[in-house]
Parts: structure tokens; sequence; C-alpha cells
């Protein structure tokens, strides 16, 4: 789970997950109505990524979204859970991991994109995968797999 504050009302910080649009300056884009349980999704910040079914588990507005993507070991179970109090919204993501090695590739990738998200709704340049993986990974390796002690 990762986290993130902004200086910004709960419905503002909602809008940037969950509008087409506005996810795609950071993330990727969708396709298709929430309201019927699925869309199809596509990361516009990974050139090869190709559209792919996502299934809408959960979505309370503007507090609580939980989506799951593809089958089998291969599965994404992603969710957001958004408080707001004096003037800040507190942002919370986290995706299940299916094997602790993992983290060393999903941690890094998270905090990339929730940075992008940050620089996107700020207007600023993007932030560089370079800057966070592989220079991350021992971090959430160690988060997860802590290495032994003498």
């Amino acid at each position: 789970m990762l986290d993130r504050l902004f200086t910004a009302p709960i419905a503002d910080v909602w809008f940037s997950l969950t509008n087409p649009h506005e996810m795609e300056k950071w993330i990727g884009t969708y396709t298709g109505q929430p309201s019927t349980g699925g869309v199809k999704f596509r990361m516009t910040s990974e050139p090869e990524a190709e559209w792919e079914y996502v299934s809408i588990l959960e979505c309370e507005a503007p507090h609580r979204f939980l989506a799951e993507s593809r089958e089998g070991p291969d599965q994404m179970r992603v969710f957001c859970h958004l408080s707001e109090a004096g003037g800040m919204t507190s942002l919370t993501l986290g995706q299940r991991l299916h094997n602790p090695s993992e983290a060393t590739t999903l941690g890094p990738g998270w905090d990339y994109y929730l940075d992008r998200l940050i620089a996107a709704r700020a207007g600023k340049a993007l932030p560089e995968w370079e800057h966070y993986y592989p220079a991350h990974a021992g971090y959430y390796r160690e988060l997860v797999v802590p290495a032994k002690s003498a």
C-alpha cells in the first residue's frame, strides 16, 4: 500500500482517478460505462500496452474503488481509498501480491504512477521510470522479505 496527500477536495482527487481524460494524463484511459461493472482499460503511459478488460468490483464515490483485471496468475486487484480532512485528501492505493518477490517491481511501479498523478495534477513534467526502477527495487524487497540479520 502506498499513500499520497493532496491539498485538494476529495471530489477533485477522485475525478483525477476516475475520469478517463484526466487518467490519460498520468496512467491510461478506459472506454465503456463503469456503472455496468466493467470497462476496457489501456495504459497510455506504456507504448506497447493493449486494451484489457477490467472488472469494477466496488465503487463508492468519492471514497473507495476496487478493480480487477486479467485472470489466473496474472490477475491484478487494485484498490484506492480516499479520505478528506482539514482541506487535505489522503489517497491510499494498494495491490494484492501473488508472490512477495513482486514487490520489487510493483512497489517502484506504483510509486512512479502516483508521482505521475501528482505531476499531472500540478501541470509539471512527468517523472522518468528510470528514476524508480531498478533504483528502488531493493527498498521494496526489504519491506517484504527482510534480510537476515547476522
